[in-house]
């Protein structure tokens, strides 16, 4: 079982991890990727502002990681996210799930996602085209709906 959890600035190799994952097990017959990117807002947004508390960021990834190992069967596991200046185009977060059957790989990644997004301790804030300082983005209902269905 590979697991792969990293905090990072630099932008994301995504076929890098996706290579990773299915090397790191015989058993992955199917390897489920997501990566999100930060959008343009319609020519509002130069770039968002990603915050995060170095360890407690990792750890919190960590346990959403070995949730989704014990709800699957998974041969490899990756979840690399950015904090930083993130401008319009560039990769926020990847979450890579491997196992021997498509069913699972593909829950455990939108597990993966739906828990990252409500659980890591990461903060968003906007930089405007326009030269200032947007908000911070506050959390959304529909995040928390969407982690809710995968509560036992």
């Amino acid at each position: 079982m590979s697991i792969t959890v990293r905090i990072q600035a630099e932008e994301l190799d995504v076929a890098a991890e996706i290579a990773h994952a299915t090397e790191a097990s015989a058993d992955a017959g199917a390897v489920v990727a997501f990566a999100g990117v930060c959008r343009h807002e319609g020519g509002r947004l130069a770039a968002l502002e990603l915050e995060h508390y170095p360890g407690m960021a990792e750890a919190e990834v960590a346990r959403v990681v070995e949730e989704a190992r014990g709800r699957w069967p998974l041969a490899a596991v990756t979840v690399v996210h950015r904090y930083g200046r993130i401008r319009p185009g560039e990769k926020i977060v990847l979450a890579v799930a491997a196992s021997a059957h498509r069913q699972a790989a593909f829950e455990a990644a939108e597990f993966l996602m739906d828990y990252l997004k409500t659980r890591a301790p990461f903060w968003k804030r906007e930089h405007l085209a326009d030269g200032s300082m947007g908000q911070w983005v506050a959390a959304k209902d529909d995040d928390d709906a969407a982690a809710a269905r995968w509560r036992r």
